[in-house]
């Protein structure tokens, strides 16, 4: 899921980036506003990808979700854009969890596979001592 959702904010934040030069050439902004508010959420999104090994990040990457919609109101044509990339967020923890839980049972099937491989042969072994010094 951490894989997923970095690369997710990874791609957020060249496209958050780029509401910079639309938001002042388009929507007449100033640059100092568009610049200190999707600026600094791109800056946010690429930290954040950085981040996404530990828990709070990944919340803060929901609350960043949630502050590029309500943003996405400044921009004419950002709501289809923000609406893309939220859907993309919440689709990407969906599928990142059930990638984790089947790589975890994996794992814990490798293991007892393993656990029983290795004591079945020791217990042949066992036997086969035993059934020598009868």
């Amino acid at each position: 899921m951490r894989v997923i959702c970095a690369v997710i904010l990874a791609f957020e934040a060249i496209v958050i980036g780029l509401f910079v030069p639309v938001a002042i050439s388009v929507e007449g902004m100033a640059p100092a506003m568009a610049g200190g508010l999707w600026g600094g959420m791109a800056v946010a999104a690429l930290v954040l990808a950085g981040l996404q090994k530990h828990r709070w990040a990944h919340y803060a990457g929901w609350a960043l979700q949630a502050v590029f919609l309500f943003t996405s109101f400044l921009v004419s044509g950002a709501m289809l854009i923000a609406v893309v990339f939220v859907s993309l967020w919440v689709t990407g923890v969906i599928m990142g969890r059930r990638t984790d839980a089947m790589k975890a049972a994996h794992e814990a099937r490798a293991a007892a596979e393993a656990t029983h491989v290795d004591g079945s042969a020791d217990d042949e072994a066992t036997s086969a001592w035993s059934r020598q010094t009868r």
